[in-house]
């Protein structure tokens, strides 16, 4: 395992001496580079140099971190990792907890030479994930037990989509297509064909059957069908094809075409009972929010795969306040001095 603290920046000689390779291929920061602290802003390192000149850069602090509004949390891990091998003490609750604004949710205790240059990557890191988390939540809250899927990957920077997708499944997501993301929470990717395969093979039932033929026996049958003809009428012709080896079929009717509507769910509802294929299942993606969905849960749908709700969602602003220094109360105006009592608080570090 690399050791991620050997290059840490330390000092503004440091930050002025950094190269960066002209023909980098991608912007996003490397994994070194997070923990090195070369993603964090700058006034920490003048900080951490001011402290060392005076003697003080080992006083020992705490503190306490805290939401600006109610989420559920997400991003714990990365931190852990984010400071794994430094003299610390560290808090927080389990990911998947759901918390008020001004609630602590992390506490660390420990020299402030030994952290504070990561406390823009920390709190960025628990500030997005948490955000994602929050979303899947809320869609959660509405399916209950019906399956639904983190579909997002592709309305974010490639370098955090597995960071995403992770979010939306501590969150309550049933999965995620995102290949990284899911493999990182322990899960298999999601995801069957897109509208390519339909267009490319220029027939619906003919890429079914394509599909069926080259797809192993554990990839579920299930078929998109608006690609060309009307919604009710291809799932008949898919159902027809596939029969009782069709496991569902995915409606993403564009916005350009009304979108999913709870009337077309109704109709190939019923449409597919009338036509002996009630094990079918309705799944429905494009567009949706939670306000959506349970419309389209009382119409007769299954399951749901859900983009931009949770990949749009801002991250939920996380402060960073000092409590104590070297065991005596204190804190900047507005703020109580000393430790928040807090119930639930688990030893990470």
């Amino acid at each position: 395992m690399i050791d991620l603290q050997k290059k840490e920046i330390t000092s503004l000689e440091q930050v002025k001496n950094l190269k960066i390779d002209k023909d980098r291929p991608f912007f996003s920061a490397q994994h070194e580079e997070i923990a090195s602290g070369a993603v964090t802003d700058i006034y920490f390192v003048r900080t951490r140099e001011i402290l060392q000149k005076q003697g003080l850069l080992d006083t020992t602090v705490t503190a306490e971190i805290f939401p600006r509004r109610d989420g559920v949390l997400a991003g714990v891990e990365e931190v852990k990792n984010l400071l794994a091998g430094k003299n610390l003490k560290v808090w927080a609750f389990k990911e998947g907890h759901v918390f008020k604004a001004k609630d602590v949710i992390m506490r660390i205790e420990g020299s402030y030479g030994e952290f504070g240059i990561h406390e823009t990557a920390l709190l960025g890191i628990l500030a997005h994930s948490s955000g994602w988390a929050a979303a899947a939540n809320e869609v959660k809250q509405i399916v209950k037990e019906k399956p639904f899927f983190s579909f997002g990957a592709r309305h974010v920077h490639p370098s955090v989509a597995p960071v995403m997708d992770r979010a939306a499944l501590v969150g309550g997501a049933s999965g995620a297509s995102c290949i990284l993301g899911a493999k990182l929470f322990g899960r298999e990717p999601v995801g069957t064909a897109p509208h390519a395969l339909f267009l490319i093979i220029g027939d619906t039932v003919e890429a079914t059957k394509a599909y069926d033929q080259h797809m192993p026996e554990d990839a579920i049958r299930l078929i998109l069908v608006d690609t060309f003809k009307d919604e009710a009428e291809e799932t008949l012709r898919v159902a027809n094809a596939l029969k009782e080896r069709l496991y569902g079929v995915r409606l993403d009717t564009p916005s350009e075409r009304g979108g999913v509507r709870p009337e077309l769910i109704k109709e190939v509802r019923a449409r597919l009972d009338q036509a002996g294929y009630s094990h079918v299942k309705i799944f429905v993606s494009g567009g949706l929010t939670p306000e959506r969905i349970e419309q389209h849960i009382e119409a007769g749908a299954d399951a749901f795969g859900v983009g931009s709700y949770i990949s749009g969602r801002s991250p939920i602003d996380m402060t960073m306040d000092i409590k104590e220094i070297n065991g005596a109360a204190i804190a900047k105006r507005g703020r109580i001095p000393g430790k928040t009592v807090v119930e639930g608080l688990e030893r990470i570090i």
